[in-house]
């Protein structure tokens, strides 16, 4: 069974989340009010509702890196998500942490980028060279 994941959350700028999640991260916007928009983030549903950004902290250890808990993120095969990191660079996006590769040469070797969007909210994105070595341990 496919199914679809589906993330609420706040920003404060309607607009600026359309440039963002749509220039920046090339999602299509989907249905919109006065309050919210939907976005198709990499076949799954984003819901950005105008209100204030859920509080984060840099508590998650990340290898040698503290990483703002909670984040959401992506998974992508390895090409896409090295296009990904290009488009953010080329974008100026910040990073928290910069593309690069974790846990190289072993079981789950990925790559990993964590930045944030104009709202402060965390986002991680990871590529694989193989989507089924995601959870090999």
């Amino acid at each position: 069974m496919r199914s679809l994941f589906h993330f609420a959350f706040n920003v404060t700028d309607l607009d600026e989340a359309r440039r963002f999640y749509g220039g920046v991260l090339g999602c299509t916007e989907g249905r919109s009010t006065e309050t919210w928009v939907d976005f198709d983030f990499f076949g799954h549903q984003l819901s950005l509702h105008l209100g204030q950004p859920f509080v984060t902290a840099d508590t998650g250890h990340v290898g040698d890196h503290l990483v703002p808990m909670p984040h959401f993120g992506l998974i992508l095969a390895l090409d896409d998500w090295q296009a990904m990191a290009d488009r953010l660079s080329a974008a100026g996006v910040r990073f928290v942490i910069a593309p690069q590769v974790r846990f190289q040469g072993q079981p789950g070797e990925q790559w990993t980028m964590f930045f944030r969007d104009p709202f402060g909210n965390p986002i991680e994105i990871k590529g694989f060279r193989s989507l089924e070595t995601v959870y090999a341990a």
